[in-house]
C-alpha cells in the first residue's frame, strides 16, 4: 500500500505592499494587500494578478533591456533588466510567498545563486558543508572558491558531529542539502539550525528536491532557502534558473547588490516560464510523490535490487525525521543494482520511458548514473567514501501513469 501524502495545512500568509524598486530597495511590487491561505492557491494567484493595463489574465512578458525615465533618475521603479524586471518581480513575489519569506532573488541558474552566496561571505570564511551534495555544488566549492574560503565536508545527518565540527571549525556558514543528492540522506533542519544560531553561523538549506510544497526550511530555522528553479519549481524541463528566499533584509540587500554588480540575472522569458510552471506545483508534487512511493516499494521487493533509498520507506535511516519535517516524500529515488557497472550500464540502456538524462523534477521521468553523469566531477575516492558507488542509479519519477513506468523498469531488469 502507498502512504498517503499529508494534506497541506492552510496557513494564512499576508503579502505586504512593497516599495517600488530602486537600486537600494526591494524589487517586488504588490498592488494590494491580499490574504491567501493554502500553497495550492498561492502558486496560482500570488504574483499573477491580471495585467492592470489590459486585464489580461496571464501577466505579460516584459521582454525589454531598459526602461524609459521621465527625467534623469526619475522612473517607475525599473531602470534596467539586469537590475529589475516586472516579470521577474512577479516570480520573486510568488516564490517568497511559497517559502514564507520576506524576500526572494532569482538568478540565471542554481549555481549562480550559490556563487552570490559565496561572494557575500568575507574572504577566508569557514564553511561547513554536507558530504553528499550536488556534483556542481561540490565542483564550485572545491575549484572556484577553494582559494577564497575554507571548506569542511561532513555528514550533517548527525547533529552531534555537526556540533563538534562547529566548535572546532567555527564556520561562518553551514550548507545543508536535505534530502541529499544523490544518496537522499535527511538532515534534521531544526537541530542543525539551532546549533548554527548558537554559533552565530548562517544556515543555507538547498530545498530543490522537496520544493516549498513539501518542505519549508525558513520555517524550520534556516536563514536561506535555496532552489534550482530548473527542477520542480519550473517542472517542465524548459528553463534554467536559481532562487534564494530569506527574511533578513540586510542579507537580501547584500545579495541583490552582488547580483546587480556581477550580473547573473534571470531573463524575463525564463521568469515567465517558471511563473507559469509554478501554477501546477501542488498537483505535480502530489503526483510525483504518489508514483515514487509505488515505484520505491516495487524496487525494494525486486530480486535484482540490492537496496533502495526513499524517504517514504520505513527502511530509510532517517524516515522519522522525514515524517517530522516534510509533508510528502518527493519524487526522487536512489537504488543500488545488484552487480557491477556493466550491469548498471545495461540496465540504463534498457529503459524506454525513463529518459537517460541529467537534471530532475520535470513531468517526465528521468534516470541517470551519478558516478558517470551528475557527480562525475566528484573524485572517485570521495564518491566511494560516502557510498556513491558505481551500481547506484538515481530516478526522477515523473507524473506518467505509474503502471507504464513499472513495466519500463521491469523490462530493463529483464535485460540485466
Amino acid at each position: 500500500m502507498t502512504k498517503k501524502v499529508a494534506p497541506k495545512k492552510a496557513t494564512a500568509i499576508k503579502t505586504k505592499p512593497k516599495a517600488k524598486a530602486t537600486a537600494k530597495t526591494t524589487k517586488v511590487v504588490s498592488k494590494k494587500e491580499t490574504l491567501i491561505h493554502d500553497i495550492a492557491t498561492r502558486v496560482i494567484h500570488v504574483g499573477n494578478e491580471p495585467d492592470k493595463e489590459t486585464g489580461a489574465i496571464i501577466p505579460p512578458i516584459y521582454q525589454t533591456s531598459t526602461f524609459v525615465q521621465d527625467s534623469p533618475g526619475v522612473h517607475k521603479g525599473y531602470e534596467y533588466t539586469r537590475s529589475h524586471n516586472p516579470t521577474r518581480s512577479r516570480l520573486e513575489e510568488c516564490l517568497a510567498s511559497l517559502e514564507q519569506a520576506q524576500h526572494c532573488i532569482v538568478t540565471s541558474s542554481g549555481l549562480a545563486a550559490e556563487m552570490l552566496i559565496m561572494h557575500m561571505l568575507p574572504a577566508g570564511s569557514n564553511i561547513l558543508c554536507g558530504d553528499d551534495v550536488y556534483g556542481g555544488t561540490y565542483r564550485l566549492f572545491t575549484t572556484v572558491f577553494q582559494n577564497m574560503h575554507n571548506f569542511k565536508f561532513i555528514d550533517t545527518t548527525n547533529p552531534k558531529a555537526v556540533e563538534k565540527a562547529v566548535k572546532e571549525f567555527k564556520p561562518a556558514m553551514i550548507w545543508v542539502e536535505t534530502p541529499t543528492n544523490p544518496l537522499l540522506k535527511i538532515t534534521d533542519i531544526q537541530a542543525v539550525t539551532a546549533i548554527a544560531k548558537k554559533a552565530k553561523a548562517i544556515t543555507v538549506v538547498d530545498n530543490t528536491f522537496m520544493s516549498p510544497y513539501f518542505q519549508n526550511p525558513l520555517v524550520l530555522g534556516a536563514d536561506i532557502a535555496l532552489h534550482s528553479m530548473t527542477k520542480y519549481l519550473n517542472g517542465h524541463s524548459d528553463a534554467v534558473g536559481g532562487a534564494m528566499m530569506m527574511n533578513d533584509t540586510e542579507m537580501y540587500r547584500k545579495l541583490w547588490v552582488l547580483q546587480n554588480s556581477i550580473g547573473p540575472c534571470h531573463s524575463p522569458f525564463d521568469s515567465w516560464l517558471v511563473l507559469r510552471g509554478l501554477k501546477t506545483l501542488a498537483v505535480r508534487m502530489e503526483a510525483h510523490a504518489k508514483n515514487a512511493m509505488i515505484i520505491a516499494e516495487f524496487l525494494e521487493n525486486h530480486p535484482k535490487v540490492e537496496r533502495v533509498v526513499y524517504p517514504g520507506l520505513p527502511s530509510h535511516p532517517q524516515h522519522e525525521i522525514a515524517k517530522k519535517q516534510m509533508l510528502g516524500y518527493g519524487g526522487m529515488i536512489t537504488f543500488f543494482l545488484k552487480g557491477d557497472i556493466k550491469k548498471s550500464m545495461t540496465f540504463l540502456k534498457g529503459v524506454k520511458l525513463f529518459a537517460l538524462a541529467e537534471s530532475l523534477g520535470g513531468v517526465e521521468s528521468l534516470i541517470e548514473h551519478p558516478a558517470i553523469m551528475t557527480h562525475a566531477s566528484v573524485p572517485k575516492k570521495v564518491r566511494e567514501s560516502i557510498g556513491l558507488s558505481d551500481n547506484l542509479i538515481r530516478l526522477s519519477v515523473g507524473i506518467e501513469h505509474v503502471q507504464d513506468l513499472l513495466e519500463d523498469l521491469e523490462n530493463a531488469f529483464k535485460g540485466v
